[in-house]
């Protein structure tokens, strides 16, 4: 076993025991969703700091992760991501996905907010992660392999868990929520995509395009974990809105969805 890992899983073991079957990734849209869980306890990602633990820098990114139920289910929130962006290699960027395993989490549930690149899509539209391309990103498992996570060589011919999918296409149906399907791709950033990149990666069959998910899905693969992953579609891509790209409208196009968001997040988890 990693040995960070372990000293970082001891840490918050000192602090709580709990066990969660699934661990939830918040991303713009849901970072308030920590109102919907019935939470046993909080450990901000400083308390970790003097263990290598990645820390927030990102905005609207709080810091910490959070214990409790979802219905009946045990959960780890990850409130607030780290990014490639903000400095941190791909190995630390994905250590809170290895720590959510080693506490007991069985499945990762990505959320992200993306730059839609289909053209069914408008801005506000939540969409499930089908398939991804991380060919432009650091592969997070370069490195010596530890044969107690995974397999030197895994593979990744199906990293979204079709029975996850079921399940979050039936959440969409009984919530009455329309949820969009495809590909996403995840770029470094922090600059948004140029018109021509969006054009490239529309060639290679994107539908969405953000900074982030793309090697935390892997990892979670690595490591047996079942995956699953919903996009919201902030803004239209580069060269396909006639509007300049912001973060501002990430952040508000999250605040609008929120409400939608939860409560397909909230029902599919109930039934994992």
């Amino acid at each position: 076993m990693n040995a960070q890992v372990k000293r970082i899983a001891d840490a918050i073991r000192g602090i709580t025991d709990f066990v969660p079957r699934v661990g939830l990734i918040l991303g713009s849209g849901l970072g308030d969703y920590a109102e919907q869980i019935d939470v046993v306890s909080e450990v901000p990602y400083s308390r970790l700091a003097d263990e290598g633990f990645p820390v927030s820098t990102a905005p609207g990114h709080v810091g910490r992760y959070i214990f409790g139920y979802v219905g009946k289910t045990p959960v780890v929130c990850m409130q607030g991501r780290v990014h490639l962006y903000e400095g941190y290699r791909a190995d630390i960027v994905v250590l809170p996905i290895r720590v959510m395993h080693e506490l007991g989490a069985e499945i990762l549930f990505i959320t992200n907010a993306s730059g839609g690149i289909n053209s069914g899509y408008t801005p506000g539209c939540l969409a499930m992660i089908t398939d991804q391309i991380s060919s432009f990103v650091p592969n997070p498992l370069i490195g010596p392999n530890d044969e107690d996570e995974g397999v030197r060589f895994p593979d990744m011919s199906r990293i979204y868990d079709e029975g996850l999918v079921r399940i979050l296409r039936e959440a969409a149906e009984k919530t009455g929520i329309a949820l969009q399907n495809g590909v996403y791709c995840q770029l470094t950033g922090p600059s948004f995509e140029t018109p021509s990149e969006i054009r490239m990666l529309k060639l290679l069959g994107a539908d969405m395009v953000g900074m982030s998910s793309a090697i935390e899905a892997i990892t979670a693969r690595h490591m047996g974990m079942r995956v699953c992953g919903v996009s919201l579609i902030s803004n239209l891509a580069a060269g396909i809105s006639e509007r300049p790209l912001s973060s501002e409208e990430v952040n508000e196009e999250g605040r609008l969805a929120a409400p939608r968001f939860s409560a397909l997040v909230t029902e599919a988890i109930k039934n994992m």
